[in-house]
């Protein structure tokens, strides 16, 4: 099912891609299929490039370091017990210097697997709470979830970027094609970022109820969990995230960067945290 996710989102970004290359192909050249065979060509690199390394940008990007057991006993020995019980293999450990609790886990697949932490939440959370939220990142790297999101986030930023590219040589430089309507350009424009952030947000969102579930069931303590995403939700709300990329948001165990409005609640990567907690609290 991993696998049928992955490819069916490769597949509907990489036709984002290409419906944006033949519109650009059509207003700046001669016909739309130079433009579509372009960015056919650039999203398979995409594809091939976020398979392989979309786990090192999301570390650079969040200034993650990855440490040894010497460097924090506390936090590699509890991932290592969750990895055993699993049957995986132990993951690459990482810390992002910040004072706002969080963590993600990234990597294509369980050996290549990295789980990072803040040194926020280790200061704010207790053993059964931590213990919780490792769990939760080590269910993203047994379901595999971390390939499907770090392709989701790279494709769709590269999407972003290249729609933003179109806008803005529209403006500049205006197009020979006069058959395509400038309506046309600004439509695709606005919503191909839009489809590739909506198409991202429903796998991740569906992904996070299964990881508080798959924790909460291996650890035997949904409390625990329930008491962690309580405080990391409090503390995120205050004091957002000063690090990472928005595109990169979906990979955290809550949300590192809004607040608590309606529409950012609405159009979040992550499902609203009320919803999340009254699941597990069925458990």
């Amino acid at each position: 099912m991993a696998m049928l996710r992955l490819f069916g989102l490769y597949f509907m970004l990489t036709l984002l891609m290409i419906i944006v290359g033949s519109v650009a192909g059509a207003y700046f050249g001669s016909d739309p299929f130079s433009g579509m065979i372009f960015f056919l060509v650039f999203a398979i690199a995409i594809n091939f490039f976020s398979y392989f390394y979309s786990d090192k940008l999301v570390l650079r990007a969040y200034g993650a370091k990855i440490i040894e057991r010497q460097d924090n006993r506390r936090l590699y020995d509890m991932v290592k017990k969750i990895a055993d019980i699993n049957a995986l293999p132990m993951p690459r450990i990482a810390i992002v210097s910040s004072s706002t609790p969080n963590a993600f886990a990234t990597g294509r697949n369980p050996k290549n697997a990295v789980v990072a932490a803040t040194t926020g939440i280790m200061s704010i959370l207790d053993d059964n709470e931590l213990e919780g939220v490792m769990a939760h990142e080590m269910a993203h790297v047994k379901n595999r979830d971390t390939l499907v999101m770090c392709a989701a986030a790279t494709i769709a930023g590269a999407i972003a970027f290249a729609a933003r590219m179109l806008w803005w040589n529209s403006m500049f430089s205006g197009g020979r094609n006069r058959n395509v309507h400038p309506a046309l350009l600004i439509l695709v424009a606005l919503t191909a970022p839009l489809a590739a952030f909506l198409l991202q947000m429903a796998v991740s969102r569906s992904r996070e109820f299964h990881a508080d579930a798959t924790a909460a069931k291996l650890t035997n303590k949904p409390w625990a969990l329930i008491s962690a995403l309580k405080k990391l939700e409090w503390e995120n709300h205050r004091k957002p995230l000063d690090c990472g990329s928005p595109s990169y948001a979906a990979m955290c165990i809550v949300n590192p960067l809004r607040g608590g409005d309606f529409f950012i609640n609405m159009f979040s990567t992550h499902p609203p945290m009320e919803k999340r907690i009254n699941e597990l609290e069925k458990l």
